[in-house]
């Protein structure tokens, strides 16, 4: 799965139900084909979280086909950034095999809302932006120095 030659950048977060795959998305989009993304969870929840696929469509970004992973899928490949995007997988992160950077860039988690559809789509949303920030930036670090993933260690 994780081999097409470019640099693979593997966010991870608990459930890999919404911070991970919101960053996959973006960092994906952003990064124009010059990383290989990934994502993956410490005990992923088993489905995406409906709401982080509602928020992702309205910036254009289809992540209904996600899945959520475990991390120990990606233990085996060859990894070059691992971007840990809360405490809990921050902690899990195992060791991979070789050089690779590890970024830890906590995010609230929007799974945690509370109050009516609307609140917590706010929430989403605002998730949503904090990560697109970070990732954003992070992409155009990446594609400046072609060939492997930058190594910025703020969000």
């Amino acid at each position: 799965m994780v081999s097409s030659g470019k640099p693979t950048v593997l966010i991870l977060c608990t459930g890999n139900s919404c911070r991970s795959q919101i960053a996959e998305g973006i960092l994906r989009g952003a990064a124009g084909g010059t990383l290989d993304v990934q994502s993956a969870g410490s005990r992923p929840a088993g489905f995406v979280h409906p709401l982080a696929i509602r928020v992702m469509a309205e910036i254009g970004i289809d992540i209904s086909r996600h899945r959520s992973k475990p991390l120990t899928q990606f233990l085996n490949q060859d990894i070059e950034t691992v971007i840990t995007v809360c405490g809990d997988a921050d902690l899990a992160c195992p060791q991979f095999p070789g050089r690779v950077n590890r970024l830890h860039w906590p995010f609230e988690d929007p799974a945690n809302a509370a109050g009516s559809e609307e609140e917590k789509l706010a929430v989403f949303r605002h998730v949503r932006d904090k990560i697109r920030r970070a990732f954003e930036g992070y992409a155009g670090e990446c594609k400046a120095r072609p060939g492997s993933s930058a190594t910025s260690t703020s969000a």
